[in-house]
């Protein structure tokens, strides 16, 4: 296995956990899976499989908007992707699928995200591997998380910002989790996420900590979507917003948690270092910086489904653990920990004490 260049005693590697929402990758392991699926969900089959058990095919054709043979196809391809299975002439969901289908924010946020940045894939990957320069001014994934579009209130940049908000809150839900099990938070106070996005990743804490309060700096619209997001959720009294850019505005001190959360690969490495260097000025004196990212993409260690073709595309960004370590060891940080977690791929929770 590739391990990036560690040694056994430089990080430590899960036992082969296995997190239950990584089920929905096996419905979309294909694009033509992904978007039979896609169809499925827009037509609302699998609400009516959901809300009724026993289902002819006459049940379908009556509220099926189509001819017969779409719908067969539909189902026929439904059925070897284990979405649909048939018994005795009726047509229920599997129970496979009724697992996935806990899940139904990450799965309908993966469909979107891939079916998105497919033509980036499609149409632009020579340029990717040959020219990036060139290719993220043509691609459409780098026009969708176009932060500068996040400073000033338009209702189309609001809609903007709250659609590419919407697809990481959804990844955050669950791996937000993940890092709840590796990382104890118990012995913070206050927490400030940087690039928090929507304030998810500090929601899951304080909703196992009562006794922490989050900060999330972020973009102004990003806030905006941030405080709507968490408006109903009882921890939203003890999570607050704060709207600026983190490379150029002072950042607020006293804080004995700073976390970057899936944000420090959307910049390249010289402004990465600048967000780590910048925020252990503000962490308290034997406080923690925490950093949980995506690694580097292994090819071969495993087969890559279609839903991870978003993740592809920033393959340059996913760096090795061991560039955190070493500045963060520059910065006199110590008791630095690197943990390796298998999700839908490599991720590494690297946490560091400021003395």
């Amino acid at each position: 296995m590739d391990t990036t260049g560690f040694s056994e005693q430089q990080y430590r590697q899960d036992e082969g956990t296995v997190f239950d929402y990584l089920c929905v990758d096996s419905f979309m392991k294909t694009v033509v899976e992904a978007r039979a699926l896609t169809t499925a969900f827009e037509l609302r089959l699998i609400d009516y499989l959901s809300e009724n058990q026993a289902n002819t095919l006459d049940d379908f054709k009556k509220g099926f908007a189509g001819d017969d043979r779409g719908l067969q196809f539909l189902l026929n391809l439904l059925r070897e992707n284990r979405v649909i299975e048939e018994d005795n002439g009726t047509v229920k969901l599997s129970q496979e699928f009724q697992q996935a289908l806990q899940y139904r924010d990450l799965l309908e946020a993966k469909l979107e995200f891939a079916h998105f940045v497919l033509p980036d894939f499609s149409d632009l990957f020579t340029a990717l591997i040959t020219s990036p320069d060139q290719f993220g001014p043509n691609s459409r994934t780098f026009k969708l998380f176009c932060y500068q579009r996040s400073f000033e209130y338009s209702p189309e940049n609001y809609e903007l910002t709250k659609r590419w908000v919407r697809i990481t809150t959804a990844l955050t839900r669950y791996e937000a989790v993940v890092c709840l099990q590796y990382h104890d938070f118990s012995r913070y106070r206050r927490i400030l996420d940087i690039g928090g996005n929507s304030g998810e990743f500090v929601l899951r804490i304080c909703k196992n900590y009562p006794s922490i309060h989050a900060t999330v700096l972020d973009l102004p619209l990003v806030c905006q979507v941030g405080l709507e997001h968490l408006r109903s959720e009882p921890e939203a009294e003890r999570i607050s917003f704060i709207e600026g850019n983190a490379l150029a505005d002072e950042l607020p001190k006293d804080f004995d948690l700073i976390s970057f959360k899936s944000m420090l690969h959307d910049w390249p490495d010289n402004e990465a270092k600048q967000f780590i260097a910048r925020a252990s000025q503000s962490l308290q004196p034997g406080g923690t910086l925490l950093i949980f990212e995506r690694g580097p993409i292994e090819v071969g260690q495993t087969t890559l489904p279609y839903s991870m073709i978003p993740f592809l595309l920033f393959f340059r960004s996913f760096r090795s653990p061991i560039v955190y370590r070493e500045q963060l060891e520059t910065l006199g940080f110590q008791d630095i920990e690197i943990q390796r977690i298998e999700l839908e791929m490599p991720f590494y929770l690297v946490t560091a004490k400021k003395m």
